[in-house]
């Protein structure tokens, strides 16, 4: 309790102005600081904590603009990539339809999986137990296991070779689990209560999971849909692997002339040879920007989506 809220009980007032409602005043909490040092122990760590992980962020990011900027070029956005420009054009288009292809397969499938998982199997059932634990396994691993898996299959047994499928089919694998863990706890986040009302007023197991259900649980989604773009962009071990490192656009989804490179695979390449390592800071800043606006994107649509459902 705040300190006006005290007064206001010692004269005999019981309301509590609403301006003082979950505040706390800062003589208050250095009162409670006094009894309990573990306490203030615990929230300078945490306050640290957060400066040091802040600060390394601003750190990373004015790195790489201080030695990216200065070396952008209206050649390096070319539309033919060569051994001269090395344009990141083409690796910028490779990576918008990689990730728009990889969430038209992979988000459908996992809301889908998310909502037999909450709310058609039966709670308890051991087949959602073992479901559960399959994708908290497969979330965990290393990104390289499903760039060697992608590779065995779709380029070896499949013959598709190096091409923009095999890479979007391994990152619909990676990202599946995510999705389907953000979806099935954004769904178990809506009230029972509003299932409960939908079918009080004669609305079906369909209608209700489709007009109430999943609109409510949209902000949940959303974060695991935003997660699962940045790890789409910033993906390059398993894309190596299986959609190659083709500079161009590729002309077809499998075969000969099918590979292509992402701007993350194009910066590793640019990096690796160590030729053109400032161009490489070039990639990154177009990679930063990249990602940020496709948050942004992202960000915008589930606030359209929330107010217009508000």
């Amino acid at each position: 309790m705040t300190d006006a809220a005290e007064k206001n009980t010692m004269s005999g007032n019981t309301t509590v102005p609403e301006n003082y409602i979950n505040r706390v005043t800062i003589g208050a909490r250095l009162r409670q600081y006094a009894r309990s040092p573990l306490s203030l122990l615990l929230m300078i760590l945490v306050m640290l904590a957060a400066i040091f992980a802040v600060g390394m962020l601003v750190f990373i990011i004015i790195y790489i603009l201080v030695n990216g900027v200065p070396h952008l070029s209206a050649e390096q956005f070319s539309w033919k990539y060569t051994t001269e420009n090395v344009s990141m054009l083409p690796a910028i288009i490779n990576t918008l339809l990689m990730t728009a292809m990889t969430l038209i397969l992979a988000v459908p499938i996992g809301i889908f999986a998310a909502v037999y998982l909450v709310e058609y199997a039966k709670r308890g059932n051991k087949l959602v137990k073992v479901i559960r634990v399959t994708t908290e396994t497969l979330s965990g691993i290393p990104s390289i296991v499903f760039g060697l898996f992608g590779f065995l299959m779709f380029n070896i047994s499949l013959k598709w070779q190096f091409s923009i499928l095999a890479g979007v089919i391994t990152l619909a694998m990676m990202i599946l689990p995510l999705i389907i863990r953000t979806t099935e706890e954004a769904l178990l986040a809506v009230p029972d209560s509003y299932r409960e009302g939908s079918f009080g007023l004669g609305a079906g197991k369909m209608r209700t999971v489709f007009r109430v259900i999943l609109p409510t649980a949209v902000p949940g989604i959303m974060s695991g849909v935003i997660l699962s773009i940045g790890r789409i962009v910033g993906e390059s071990a398993a894309l190596i692997f299986t959609s190659g490192s083709g500079h161009n656009l590729p002309g077809a989804l499998i075969g000969s002339g099918s590979s292509a490179a992402t701007l993350t695979v194009h910066m590793y390449i640019l990096s690796n040879e160590g030729l053109h390592t400032d161009q490489a800071f070039a990639s990154a800043v177009v990679l930063l920007a990249l990602t940020f606006i496709i948050n942004l994107i992202s960000d915008l649509i589930e606030r359209h989506i929330s107010k217009k459902k508000g």
